[in-house]
């Protein structure tokens, strides 16, 4: 699905800026980049098998409250107060590349269209947003009223749906195509703090009980879900084989949740590992647990002395190593087989807590 665009005037806007960019000097090729953000108001990017920092960037007005790298790795998106921001990863240089206008409070979610054609965003405005890429003119191009602040949103694997998670408690549905949109209500009193979507042509969500994330495997064949309380769900579904996988789809069909108590503190985060044979979660009380998605049996914990709240995770394309961010400052590289600290993003590191980090694969070990 695409947004209509005046086609030939975008691509030679966004191709100008990304041949001047590549004029200047740039990491070398092997180089894979890890960003890092937090408190400190900084974005730091990572030769990620190193741990050398190669740049920092300012982000004076606000701490950033969520990135992503583009689908082809060279464009850096970061949102924080009323502000989206484009970087060029390969060219560090402090000034970004795009400034996309018109946002009012904070932009807490940011995300790509599989090929970069579009991005998505959405804040305490209450909107989704929908920016085309390709066009010359940065303003937004297509809004969903939540209703609510917008705390996060991801896009359906067919390109064509947006989730949306809500202050109010609802999880929406936005069908870019015909326009139709659809809520529910996971549980009352509560906050849908984060939504994602893996990345599998069947979908996942998330949701929460005060916060509850709801993740699904490559196979679309099972969620889990985290809780403030730090409570884990998990929750298998019968896929039809069909390719065609939506929202309502998801919801029409009976689950079977098995209930976790995975942290004893506030939880945070969960995701599934590429092979969805992991499921990762994280909480205030310091640490990173790996469970295993077949058995529902813990694994290992990922803690050491000082490391604080866990804000964010990422994943290796092979599953065998993870990135955390973490209130002490300090971005970790973990070996998974070992449940061990193979690096250290410190050195010429944040100052503050880094909540939140963005990662396209490459080799990290």
């Amino acid at each position: 699905m695409s947004l209509p665009v005046d086609s030939n005037a975008a691509l030679a806007a966004q191709q100008n800026y990304k041949d001047q960019a590549s004029r200047e000097s740039s990491p070398a090729e092997e180089d894979v980049i890890l960003a890092t953000a937090g408190y400190d108001h900084c974005i730091k990017f990572w030769t990620a098998h190193t741990g050398k920092c190669l740049a920092t960037l300012q982000h004076p007005d606000s701490q950033v409250n969520d990135m992503e790298i583009s689908p082809d790795g060279q464009l850096l998106a970061a949102c924080g107060y009323q502000h989206i921001r484009m970087f060029d990863v390969n060219n560090a240089k402090p000034n970004p590349v795009v400034n996309f206008e018109g946002v009012n409070k904070n932009v807490m979610s940011v995300g790509f269209q599989e090929e970069g054609r579009w991005m998505y965003t959405g804040g305490e405005d209450e909107k989704v947003r929908l920016w085309d890429l390709r066009m010359r003119n940065l303003q937004c191009q297509r809004t969903f009223h939540a209703g609510a602040i917008v705390n996060s949103v991801r896009l359906h694997p067919n390109q064509q749906e947006l989730l949306v998670g809500d202050a109010n408690g609802q999880v929406h549905v936005w069908n870019l195509s015909s326009e139709w949109h659809q809520s529910i209500l996971p549980e009352k009193d509560s906050s849908i703090q984060c939504v994602d979507i893996g990345n599998c042509k069947f979908f996942f969500e998330i949701s929460h009980c005060t916060k509850m994330e709801i993740f699904s495997d490559p196979s679309g064949t099972i969620i889990a879900a985290i809780t403030n309380k730090g409570t884990c769900y998990t929750s298998s579904f019968n896929s039809t084989g069909q390719e065609d996988w939506t929202l309502l789809n998801l919801f029409k069909n009976n689950t079977n949740i098995k209930k976790t108590v995975a942290h004893k503190k506030y939880g945070l985060k969960c995701k599934f590992s590429p092979d969805s044979k992991l499921l990762v979660t994280t909480s205030a009380d310091h640490t990173a647990k790996l469970w295993d998605v077949g058995s529902h049996d813990y694994v290992s914990e990922l803690t050491v002395e000082g490391q604080r709240w866990v804000w964010d995770v990422a994943f290796s394309a092979d599953s065998q190593y993870m990135f955390t961010a973490s209130s002490d400052g300090v971005a970790k590289l973990w070996s998974i087989p070992d449940a061990e600290v193979k690096r250290t993003y410190k050195e010429n590191g944040h100052t503050k807590a880094v909540t939140c980090l963005a990662f396209r694969d490459g080799q990290v070990g």
